[in-house]
């Protein structure tokens, strides 16, 4: 009976630690992600639930480290228990094995996604909101003003995008997109 532990965190600037610590003396074998939540593939995750065998428990530290969406997390524990694999959520301290157990995943799984969903509507409604004030959104230019003129005119004067490109420490194709760009809101 191997006790698997499953971490994820979105990119490779943050710590799992926090997870690391939480999961260290529960688990046989602890195994981490990094991928954002969102994203289809998840192969540490794939793997780890293609080693599991019945009598196995898996580990995860909070609904939101391993499933993306309510109907995720309710068919990968239906999936588990089925293979007669327990799943155990550690912060909430959750075993899927018994039937409160059980009812209380299915409804905490509901909140996480809604919860989720409520943060993405607020961040395109934040974003929304700082376009209608002008702010610009995204990286910042890597070229000024000037420097995008000139360079425009270099190239309208004969000279090769990829040479003028070189000159200002850029690559051809992002002033090329800089110069399309710039045309667009000249118009």
């Amino acid at each position: 009976m191997k006790k698997l532990g499953y971490l994820r965190v979105s990119t490779h600037e943050q710590r799992p630690d926090r997870q690391i610590d939480g999961m260290r003396g529960l688990c046989d074998e602890l195994f981490i992600e990094h991928a954002s939540g969102a994203t289809m593939k998840r192969p540490v995750f794939d793997q780890v639930l293609k080693t599991l065998q019945e009598g196995d428990t898996l580990f995860v530290w909070d609904l939101d480290r391993a499933f993306r969406s309510t109907l995720d997390a309710i068919q990968t524990a239906d999936a588990l228990q089925q293979r007669g694999v327990a799943l155990n959520i550690v912060n909430l301290q959750l075993d899927t094995r018994t039937p409160a157990g059980r009812l209380v995943y299915t409804v905490l799984s509901a909140c996480a996604e809604f919860e989720r969903r409520l943060i993405s509507q607020r961040t395109k409604e934040g974003l929304a909101a700082a376009k209608r004030r002008g702010k610009r959104l995204g990286r910042p230019p890597r070229l000024s003003c000037d420097q995008l003129n000139s360079a425009r005119l270099l190239i309208e004067s004969g000279s090769a995008v990829k040479d003028v490109a070189k000159d200002v420490g850029i690559h051809p194709w992002s002033l090329s997109r800089a110069i399309h760009r710039d045309l667009k809101i000249l118009k």
